[in-house]
């Protein structure tokens, strides 16, 4: 993988560039669209690439549930099994170490989140999730699909995301709950730099394009809400030989806060390599965390979203469910050249919703990625224009 910057701003942190990997180049900074089970659901990779999607993001603990990385290794690895001739990053399956643990406990919305913390319910040190273990080697999870006992460490997540064959993979870590205090963060952040070097020592020394695999592995920087772990964190994985790095965790209830985060970590890490952005990305986000220095970002939320009926407009966010759009026959957004835009109007995608076909979902899911495609490319524009 190769990482260049082209221009940076006068403005901001933000700065355009290119991530050359050997299924192509990413213009940055560039959204990454989810493809949880190497899809993006409803849509063919073929028309994933119409919405100007550059690379995806599968996630290794699903596939490897099913159908299991060797069975991906065996089609020709991810990008032949799923048909996606663009680069692909695949998680390291951290995150599920929250979302199967402490956010199944007390759940994952950060509305929920608050309340377990304004009444004092704080994940304290040594404190265990009920239904995942995690040690120092580890976390043992329970498969979804038949209640098998899984384990997966750093070895693990990285056998697996070499088999899978992804462009870029990431260390496994401990994506900590923001109900955690600070003695309960800082022990799982020794674990995530632990685990981070770990992941460095297994990973196939022909992985560093010495003839085998061209894979690039990025250290994720952690920390929760705390200033001095986030510098601690950022200024340690920031050391070590990866080729780029990971943000990941929560990054505070507002989005001042989020951009500050933001900045400690970035302020500490190796200028000249890319720096992703883990599971941020509303459209209101979007040019902060661009400012705040992020090359890449994966977010659900345009995908998400149009499986609910959520259309993202130059007019707002529209909830075609409603029987009001019955009576509009008119594009889904006049401002946009996109397929569904071109061809289809209100009314036929709010009947699809409503009469429950999934080419309704489709069109949104298309029409999404395109109009947040659009916005990041108009912000690349704006940021060669010396505009932010």
């Amino acid at each position: 993988m190769n990482f260049k910057i082209l221009k940076k701003s006068n403005k901001s942190r933000a700065r355009l560039g290119f991530i050359e990997t050997e299924h192509g180049v990413v213009e940055t900074p560039c959204l990454v669209p989810v493809a949880t089970q190497a899809v993006i659901k409803t849509l063919e990779s073929k028309e994933v690439e119409q919405t100007k999607s550059q690379i995806l993001i599968s996630n290794i603990f699903h596939l490897h549930l099913k159908p299991g990385e060797k069975i991906v290794e065996k089609a020709g690895k991810l990008h032949k099994f799923m048909n996606w001739k663009k680069p692909l990053m695949t998680d390291s399956g951290g995150y599920q170490v929250f979302s199967l643990g402490f956010g199944r406990d007390f759940g994952l919305g950060s509305k929920i989140l608050k309340e377990h913390s304004q009444k004092g319910e704080i994940i304290k040190l040594n404190t265990q999730p009920q239904k995942i273990k995690i040690n120092n080697d580890g976390v043992v999870f329970h498969s979804p699909i038949n209640g098998d006992e899984l384990f997966i460490g750093p070895k693990e997540s990285i056998k697996i995301q070499e088999k899978l064959g992804a462009d870029i993979i990431f260390t496994f870590d401990e994506c900590a709950t923001p109900l955690a205090d600070l003695n309960y963060v800082k022990k799982s952040l020794e674990r995530t730099h632990r685990w981070a070097k770990e992941c460095l020592k297994v990973k196939s020394p022909f992985a560093k394009g010495y003839g085998g695999t061209k894979q690039a592995l990025y250290g994720i920087v952690q920390g929760s809400r705390f200033k001095d772990l986030r510098i601690e964190s950022a200024k340690f994985i920031g050391g070590l030989e990866f080729e780029g790095f990971g943000i990941g965790g929560e990054f505070g209830n507002d989005k001042k806060t989020m951009g500050k985060m933001i900045e400690w970590v970035v302020d500490e890490l190796p200028e000249k390599k890319p720096r992703h952005l883990l599971g941020v990305g509303y459209l209101e986000d979007i040019e902060l965390i661009i400012k705040s220095g992020v090359d890449t970002f994966d977010c659900t939320v345009p995908t998400h979203y149009a499986r609910r009926g959520i259309a993202f407009t130059s007019e707002g966010k529209l909830d075609l469910k409603k029987p009001k759009f019955l009576k509009k026959n008119e594009p889904l957004d006049k401002s946009c050249v996109c397929n569904v835009c071109l061809n289809y109007k209100k009314d036929y995608i709010c009947h699809l919703l409503k009469a429950g076909e999934i080419t309704g979902m489709k069109l949104l899911t298309f029409h999404n990625l395109w109009y947040f495609n659009t916005f990041v490319e108009d912000i690349r524009a704006k940021i060669k224009r010396g505009e932010i």
